[in-house]
């Protein structure tokens, strides 16, 4: 088996405290048509890059079905502002139209097989992988994106159509596993194309 999900496998459940001090579940999610979960966190360009261009999309397709979840499962012993507390501050400044839940045992980001800050993985109704990878083709400099692959996906799941390129690359950071070096990928982490 693979480090990350493939396609047509099921999104794991998780139980997570979110930076509105509520605990979520998988299945509180059960009255979206799509659900995107992405990895993410605080102090990545990557992430800080392609912020607004993500938000863009979540509020695009909201009216549609669609609901967004990052979840940060950086080691604040790594970066020091990917912990909650800077989480919660980072929300209440940007007002991201999403969830932001805190993976603190990193035991989610193990489950779906996140490889780096942003990864994508956008679930239909049943909860079935049908996308994941990256945003965009340039998430540290938005100035230069060229294609926006989460936009597409989406736009074509809501038209009914399958996605057209169903895996992409992440580009990001690496998530940033507690107790390794900050560049440490797990062994059987590897591009998903």
């Amino acid at each position: 088996m693979s480090f990350t999900l493939a396609i047509g496998q099921q999104a794991p459940d998780f139980q997570l405290p979110a930076t509105d001090g509520q605990t979520y579940r998988l299945a509180d999610f059960i009255d979206a048509s799509w659900l995107v979960v992405f990895f993410t966190c605080n102090h990545c360009p990557y992430v800080i890059g392609s912020d607004e261009v993500t938000r863009r999309t979540a509020e695009r397709f909201a009216a549609q079905g669609v609901r967004f979840v990052g979840i940060n499962a950086n080691s604040p012993h790594t970066y020091a502002e990917d912990d909650f507390p800077h989480m919660v501050a980072r929300m209440q400044a940007q007002r991201f139209p999403w969830l932001y839940l805190h993976d603190a045992t990193q035991a989610v980001a193990r489950a779906y097989g996140a490889l780096r800050t942003p990864h994508f993985y956008v679930f239909d109704a049943r909860r079935r992988l049908v996308y994941t990878g990256r945003g965009v083709d340039s998430p540290r400099d938005a100035a230069r994106i060229r294609v926006n692959d989460l936009e597409r996906t989406l736009a074509e799941l809501v038209a009914g159509r399958p996605a057209s390129v169903p895996v992409t690359n992440p580009i990001g950071c690496n998530v940033k596993w507690e107790g390794r070096d900050a560049h440490w990928m797990p062994p059987d982490a590897c591009d998903l194309v």
